[in-house]
């Protein structure tokens, strides 16, 4: 009787046990859900999205018109990247309503376009309209900022422009109450020209890069950080140096004479007579 219980109870936990590795494989094998970075499709046409922080700021390349719909005070964020020496504009166009006119305006609005650096310092413009107020009867409204030149260094105490990656946020600085909320639509593009030569500096820092847009890069890579034109001037100035004076020597010396070597003067010798043939003999 014992025997036949004690068979009974190894039996029960045998098949719990059994059970339990049975239901632990099962959790092991089905899988679960990983976080993923977020894809946008077409990657290689131009954004139709923005962000609306720093650290989901849309990427965008320069030349590159990016779209985003979206509400009137939403905050955009875009980021491009910006080169040694490049003379950075970008131009931005808010339409107001679906796209067929200014029917769903109520009221004016004013917008405005902010460009910060890879450090998130608001950069000044040199020119152009960043701050403009749309009318009420406006169907679109067009602001620009053309940056400062993007250097390769700047003194820490300075609010240069590093080259590495710009923030461009375009929001709204006023709407009515009966306007917010209303369907915009906007578009910003980045373009550059000018190259490093004039504004070239001794010394370089790497790309100002965030963690968060590591794809931030100009499609042919950054530039290098020892070639730059100043040194064809430099060369040029050295060699045109030279030049002046080897000119300077030549006119304080004067002509040069070719002169031939004369022999010193010598004194006639005095001529005496010859004795006679055979005399003395």
């Amino acid at each position: 009787m014992r025997t036949a219980r004690r068979l009974a109870a190894a039996g029960l936990l045998a098949a719990t046990a059994l059970t339990a590795l049975t239901g632990q494989a099962t959790a092991d094998d089905t899988p679960t859900a990983t976080p993923t970075a977020t894809s946008t499709a077409g990657t290689d046409g131009p954004p139709t999205e923005a962000g609306t922080n720093f650290l989901t700021a849309t990427v965008i390349k320069q030349g590159q018109q990016a779209t985003a719909s979206a509400s009137a005070g939403d905050y955009l964020y875009w980021v491009v990247p910006a080169d040694t020496g490049q003379n950075v504009t970008v131009k931005a166009t808010v339409t107001f309503g679906s796209g067929s006119g200014a029917a769903a305006k109520h009221g004016a609005s004013t917008w405005q376009l902010d460009v910060y650096d890879g450090l998130r310092r608001r950069q000044p413009c040199r020119y152009g309209a960043q701050t403009r107020t749309a009318a009420a009867d406006a169907a679109t409204v067009e602001l620009a900022c053309t940056l400062r030149p993007v250097r390769a260094y700047a003194d820490t105490w300075s609010n240069d422009p590093l080259r590495g990656a710009y923030y461009l946020r375009l929001t709204a600085l006023s709407v009515p109450e009966a306007d917010l909320g209303q369907p915009v639509r906007a578009a910003v593009t980045a373009t550059s020209h000018g190259t490093a030569g004039r504004d070239a500096v001794d010394g370089s820092v790497a790309p100002v890069v965030s963690a968060n847009a590591p794809d931030v890069a100009p499609a042919d890579g950054w530039a290098g950080t020892w070639w730059s034109p100043r040194w064809l001037w430099t060369g040029g100035g050295g060699l045109l140096a030279v030049l002046v004076a080897l000119g300077a020597h030549r006119l304080a010396r004067g002509p040069i004479r070719a002169t031939s070597r004369q022999r010193p003067h010598q004194p006639d010798q005095p001529h005496y007579p010859r004795d006679p043939a055979g005399y003395g003999s």
